[in-house]
């Protein structure tokens, strides 16, 4: 099979430091995932550097998908022991319409490895629960950078089939200029992974509702350690109107009701409320982040110890909306605002001034209404990416797609 003569290519002896070029305007099926096997490989689009985004190879996924909602899941897997400095570049491109299976993310990568290279990757709509992944292997993974991908839609927003777009558990790692679009779990969610930063990403709602923007809300694998976890300088845009109904205001409706439901997530208290007990995140730096379009809450915070928390910035172009849904618990859900916590979860922590407190519990359940308003802004405004569709070539390198394809719905 295709996976089979490219997994022989990578495993081959002598294959350290290989690139595996694939051809311009090429579809590579695969039925089982392709594996790095040695250090410094890498898969590129022959013609790397100045190669239109349009001719890119494309691998794509068409393993079987079994009736136990397990399968094939994994396009690049990473993570072999000692698979250090590898480049990647992928896309993904696969119609929407079905549910999740157990499995791998899109793309796996980490490990007991260091220093990787996850770079001008386009990856979309995986089959599980995440566009990449970055895993923390036997708690040795280390110093991985994740750079210049563009990443989405993840995942749906019906209940139980979300997707991350970026999930990492590599310590010491860097997640910079990132575009993740469409994620409806977590455009970034960080599990822990000490002394990594995250910054000059930029995250933003697709056409459907997504959770959160930017989440340190897990406190698995690393029991809560977020020691010298940065998360700075990131752009996160909730949904947008789809067209000016309230000239006034300059706001609109939009008709897949998407928007963030909150924006930057801190500990797990906002995200699944008191299930974890006394559990706390501690450790980590987020500031001088700015949030623009519709959003449940732009931060909330629960559940946390020794965080820093300061120069945040609501744009001008924002809406706080949103009410309690069938699955809250309770319809006394704190009113949408831009910053809230529980003081009675936050220890030894500086949070800035907006803060304002209130049961900042389970937030994920509320749900616009009606009469909500979304901002309107021009696309070109919001992010010049956006209309383009793609870095210019020149930038782009030598991307490989992946696409994926369709499964029945659940």
């Amino acid at each position: 099979t295709v996976a089979d003569r490219i997994n022989a290519a990578l495993s081959a002896p002598g294959a350290t430091g290989f690139s595996l070029k694939l051809c311009p305007d090429t579809n590579y099926p695969i039925s089982a995932p392709i594996k790095f096997a040695s250090p410094n490989q890498e898969i590129t689009t022959q013609g790397f550097p100045g190669l239109d985004l349009s001719h890119r190879a494309t691998i794509t996924v068409n393993g079987p998908i079994n009736a136990n909602e397990t399968g094939h899941s994994t396009a690049v897997d990473g993570t072999c022991d000692n698979c250090t400095s590898v480049a990647v570049q992928i896309q993904g491109n696969r119609a929407a319409g079905s549910g999740p299976i157990v499995g791998g993310a899109n793309l796996e990568f980490g490990g007991n490895n260091q220093n990787q290279v996850i770079e001008w990757v386009h990856s979309e709509k995986p089959r599980s629960w995440s566009c990449l992944h970055v895993a923390e292997g036997p708690f040795t993974c280390a110093n991985a950078l994740i750079q210049n991908n563009d990443i989405g839609p993840c995942g749906s927003d019906v209940f139980g089939r979300w997707a991350d777009g970026i999930s990492l558990s590599c310590k010491g790692s860097t997640v910079f200029n990132n575009t993740i679009i469409g994620a409806t779990d977590g455009g970034i969610v960080i599990f822990g992974s000490p002394g990594s930063w995250v910054h000059g990403n930029t995250v933003r709602a697709g056409d459907a509702m997504q959770l959160g923007g930017i989440n340190l809300v897990d406190y698995d694998p690393w029991s809560g350690d977020y020691t010298g976890v940065v998360v700075e300088n990131n752009q996160i845009l909730g949904g947008f109107a789809t067209s000016v109904t309230n000239p006034t205001t300059n706001q609109g409706k939009n008709p897949e009701g998407a928007f963030i439901k909150i924006g930057i997530a801190l500990g797990p208290h906002p995200w699944v409320g008191d299930k974890l007990g006394t559990s706390l995140n501690r450790g980590a730096v987020v500031r001088n982040n700015t949030f623009q379009g519709a959003f449940g809450y732009a931060m909330a915070a629960g559940g946390v110890s020794n965080f820093t928390v300061s120069g945040n910035i609501i744009d001008a172009d924002v809406s706080f909306i949103g009410s309690a849904g069938p699955n809250c618990s309770t319809t006394d859900v704190p009113a949408p605002a831009p910053f809230v916590f529980n003081s009675s979860q936050v220890f030894d922590s500086s949070m800035q001034q907006a803060f304002v407190n209130c049961d900042a519990n389970a937030l994920l359940c509320i749900l616009p209404d009606n009469d909500d308003l979304w901002p309107y802004v021009p696309a070109t405004k919001i992010d010049p990416t956006v209309s383009s569709g793609s870095s210019s070539p020149s930038e782009a390198g030598n991307a490989v797609n992946l696409r994926r394809h369709l499964w029945p719905l659940a």
